[in-house]
């Protein structure tokens, strides 16, 4: 960590979580260090994203990328996880992954930092991984009525499309679409 904050990567800046991230960062002040590293895959190199008021070009994920990181926040799948987190890591930096790759390992923390963030300080393979989208929603309301009233299970039902963002809620939108009610009639 510089004097200045923190020096900070985004591994899937082009994607929605990835964006969702960087303007995240800047409106609630996160002490960032000059601009952040955006990173994601040769197919989405030299794009650009949007960062405060202007914009940055995205690098090609690599070794040295992470040089000099003090966290690294990845959103770009459990494949790119598997493959990089460990990479960052040795680089020095603190991992945080959106992906599945590390949630039932017993090495890697499993944290929601309005529910348990003092797991995020044990983190044996310098990273620490969160719940689902659903879940980490889920389990920030449910902490004050564990601790209040000794919640210790619930049944929940949860219908969402998985992963892709934009491009799969487009695509399971044309699919309704064309699902016959009924009475035989097509949903609208």
């Amino acid at each position: 960590m510089s004097g200045d904050g923190l020096r900070v990567a985004v591994l899937g800046a082009t994607g929605a979580v990835g964006t969702e991230l960087l303007r995240l960062l800047d409106v609630r002040g996160f002490p960032i260090a000059g601009d952040p590293v955006v990173l994601a895959s040769a197919r989405s190199a030299g794009r650009t994203v949007r960062w405060r008021d202007g914009e940055l070009t995205v690098r090609e994920v690599s070794a040295d990328a992470f040089d000099g990181i003090d966290v690294a926040l990845f959103s770009a799948g459990a494949t790119r996880s598997r493959e990089w987190a460990s990479v960052a890591a040795a680089a020095g930096a603190v991992v945080v992954d959106n992906s599945s790759a590390y949630r039932g390992d017993p090495d890697v923390p499993l944290v929601v930092s309005e529910v348990n963030p003092e797991a995020a300080a044990v983190r044996p393979k310098g990273i620490i991984a969160n719940p689902n989208c659903t879940t980490m929603t889920l389990v920030v309301p449910l902490k004050p009525l564990h601790d209040a009233f000794g919640l210790t299970s619930m049944v929940v039902s949860s219908y969402q499309a998985a992963g892709a963002g934009a491009v799969r809620h487009r695509r399971a939108a044309r699919h309704q679409r064309g699902v016959r009610r009924p009475c035989g009639r097509a949903a609208p």
